[in-house]
């Protein structure tokens, strides 16, 4: 099914009138009997046809032979029959003219080349029939309003109901977040299980969720994505034009072995980082575990999403406050300095010792009066944007009756407010009343202050300037492709060095240093006199990836003869190092003024094109790995958050009374070098490693270059990803 879907369409399958379980069975234990049990059980506003050729009723309801032999008319299938029977079953679906089927039985694709052949012919079936299909391989699907009340899945009960969507790729872990989520007392709006999504995908379920007015948050677990490009432009309007916050566990954390070795940039960039990517691209959030994503979820579903960074903490121990407080700057919070007109309206209510600075400790003995008056002071401060709420359970505390009291307390202020009443067993109780009063609570402090500074993160990315693509006009689009197409000629790839590729970067506007290459001590002495000044002088070969590793770059040479004497060294490394290594030349290059040394690549994914990449440089980057990703083509402010974004940030916003490096100018050549991969699909990699960043105002160098062409593969995308080139 194509993303375009109208979400009207999947009503046959998320909102129907009346469903028939193909495969319902009479054996309590089975898939089949399940299913048409919780359909049953749960309230299902509509008929419930079973189909078993073999029985003559199914749990008291009468039994019929085949779909076509149901009297009336069937707007949902639910199969639940052995993959081989599952074409001739979906035939019978299209005869009798049902709006949306479900396949839950397993045994397609995800066995093997037999089964991945039977799930391209019920996807051709349905695609032409018109008729949307969620599965194979799931659990099935849920919706708890009170119309519906459709349980269609093999899970042991019915949820609550909530304002939470729920996309799941695994079926497996359906039955588990289910039972997590009862524990946390969350409930549902529409709960998905689409495992091999042969036709209806995410993205349509995106779609479908956006729309649906039951639904305030979104949360997903994906296994991958069926495009990328979609998927971006889709959560990307969902996110602007809806405000809902998404959510997305994503499997495959661990890294992959990189493929590519011809540049840092493919080293560097596994599949997960295309994701990381991806997600941060399309306005989603992305969490590490289950419990991240229902921490996440149980504050975006009950309470307002901040207006700034600022955190209030009131607790009754002063060990805990200082974890809380600790937690908020480790993840990017403020704490708010509370006014004089706050510290006076809470004298009166706490005694002596109490603290009337952030973070509010009314002390160990505190009761729920105190907590009441400490909690809608502190909230009612105009310097507060949030806070969070500590109980550690002694044996004077009340702990029901505090939970009961802070829902009272928070009453009118819109500001977020968590919980965290620390323990399991002595704190269940007045957890329970939390709960049910819609104020998230957290076992310990830090997951809370996790959960708001995530908040804080979400209303920052809802906050986008610059959504625009920068239109570089000045680049000689035509005179690079002449460039690209001439180096590669016939040729399946072509590895072209610093020397080579700076008329193609020269085309896009790159800034670049006086350099130019010498075959000969002599030529290497001359072109010293004419460059002058200090000169880097590095080995010019497709055999010597790593310059710096095989002794081929020589530094701070000044002079003619101090060139001769470098040229001669470099070639006897490089001969040491990589034995028979072709040498086209030594490029004698002017040396870049000081600056913060930064890497700029690209490369081009399987799946989804372009991969930009920005990070901190040298010859130690892929030990740091500080850097961070971004599919192109990108917006500006996805330029600028890509570089604001890596840990080492600072040493570029000015650190130790150095001055802050020119920030605007590295988004510039992002930016310039996004155009350059979308424009010219032949380039398979690309370094500048180091990019020298000067002081602000004062621009950067282009150090090191370095670009693999290949002959280009059919668009990843289908065409959605379009050269910027109108």
């Amino acid at each position: 099914m194509s993303s375009g879907t109208s979400c009207s369409r999947l009503n046959g399958i998320l909102s129907p009138k009346s469903i028939a379980v193909v495969g319902a069975s009479t054996r309590p234990g089975t898939v089949g009997n399940d299913i048409f049990r919780n359909l049953l059980y749960s309230g299902f506003n509509g008929p419930v046809y079973p189909i078993n050729p073999k029985a003559t009723n199914v749990m008291g309801v009468f039994a019929y032979p085949t779909l076509s032999d149901v009297p009336g008319p069937v707007d949902l299938a639910v199969l639940i029959v052995p993959s081989a029977a599952a074409l001739s079953v979906t035939d019978e679906a299209i005869a009798k003219k049902v709006r949306g089927m479900v396949v839950i039985s397993a045994g397609f694709k995800e066995v093997g080349p037999e089964g991945a052949a039977m799930e391209d012919k019920l996807r051709e079936k349905v695609q032409a029939a018109g008729i949307p299909l969620i599965g194979p391989n799931c659990l099935g699907v849920i919706n708890t309003h009170f119309d519906v009340r459709m349980n269609a899945t093999f899970g042991r009960k019915m949820p609550a109901a909530g304002n939470l969507g729920f996309l799941s790729q695994s079926g497996a872990l359906c039955t588990s977040v289910l039972d997590y989520a009862e524990e946390r007392n969350m409930g549902f709006s529409k709960f998905i299980s689409f495992g091999n999504k042969a036709d209806v995908n995410e993205i349509d379920l995106l779609d479908y969720l956006a729309q649906d007015e039951d639904t305030a948050v979104i949360a997903m677990y994906l296994e991958d994505v069926s495009n990328g490009r979609q998927f971006i432009e889709r959560a990307r309007k969902i996110f602007w034009e809806t405000h809902k916050p998404m959510l997305c566990l994503k499997s495959g954390r661990s890294p992959e072995g990189a493929k590519a070795v011809s540049s840092h940039t493919g080293s560097l960039a596994g599949s997960d980082s295309v994701y990381d990517a991806l997600l941060a691209q399309s306005g989603v959030q992305r969490v590490d575990t289950i419990a991240e994503l229902f921490d996440y979820a149980a504050l975006y579903t009950t309470q307002p999403l901040p207006k700034g960074p600022r955190v209030a903490i009131i607790t009754n121990a002063g060990g805990p406050g200082i974890m809380a407080t600790d937690a908020a700057v480790r993840n990017g919070l403020q704490l708010a300095e509370l006014s004089e007109a706050t510290k006076d309206k809470l004298r009166p209510s706490l005694p002596a010792t109490a603290s009337l600075r952030n973070p509010v400790d009314v002390i160990g003995d505190a009761r729920s009066d105190r907590y009441k008056a400490a909690v809608r002071t502190v909230l009612e401060d105009p310097g507060v944007d949030m806070g969070i709420v500590i109980l550690t359970p002694q044996s004077m505390t009340e702990i029901e009756e505090t939970a009961a009291v802070v829902p009272e307390a928070v009453k009118g202020i819109n500001k977020p407010v968590v919980c965290s009443f620390m323990g399991v067993r002595d704190v269940a109780a007045g957890v329970a009343i939390l709960r049910k009063a819609h104020i998230p609570n957290y076992p310990f402090p830090e997951d809370g202050v996790r959960a708001l500074a995530a908040a804080v993160r979400l209303v920052t990315l809802q906050e986008v300037p610059n959504r625009v693509m920068i239109d570089l006009a000045d680049c000689d689009v035509a005179g690079a492709r002449k460039i690209v197409e001439k180096t590669l000629g016939d040729k399946d790839s072509y590895y072209m060095g610093q020397a080579e590729c700076r008329p193609l970067l020269a085309c896009y506007g790159l800034p670049l240093l006086k350099s130019d290459v010498a075959c000969s001590p002599d030529e290497a002495a001359k072109l010293a006199t004419e460059i002058g000044g200090p000169l880097a002088m590095k080995v010019m070969s497709a055999d010597v990836i790593h310059k710096y590793d095989a002794g081929g770059v020589i530094l701070k040479v000044v002079g003619a003869d101090q060139a001769r004497a470098a040229y001669a060294q470099i070639h006897e490394n490089v001969q040491k190092h990589v034995p028979g290594a072709k040498i086209r030349g030594i490029l004698v290059e002017q040396m870049a003024p000081k600056g913060v040394e930064v890497i700029l690549g690209a490369s081009r994914d399987a799946r989804f094109g372009p991969l930009m990449m920005f990070g901190l440089g040298g010859t130690m980057v892929e030990v740091l790995k500080d850097v961070t990703f971004r599919l192109a083509p990108m917006w500006q402010i996805s330029a600028q958050r890509m570089v604001r974004s890596i840990k080492a940030f600072k040493i570029l916003d000015g650190f130790r009374g150095k001055p802050p490096a020119d920030v605007d100018a590295i988004v510039d050549i992002l930016l310039r070098l996004s155009h350059m991969v979308c424009n010219h699909p032949e380039i398979s990699e690309l370094d500048i490693n180091p990019l020298i960043v000067h002081a602000r105002g004062q621009g950067c160098s282009v150090a090191d270059s370095r670009v693999m062409l290949r002959k280009p593969d059919p668009c990843p995308c289908g065409g959605s990803c379009p050269s910027l080139v109108k």
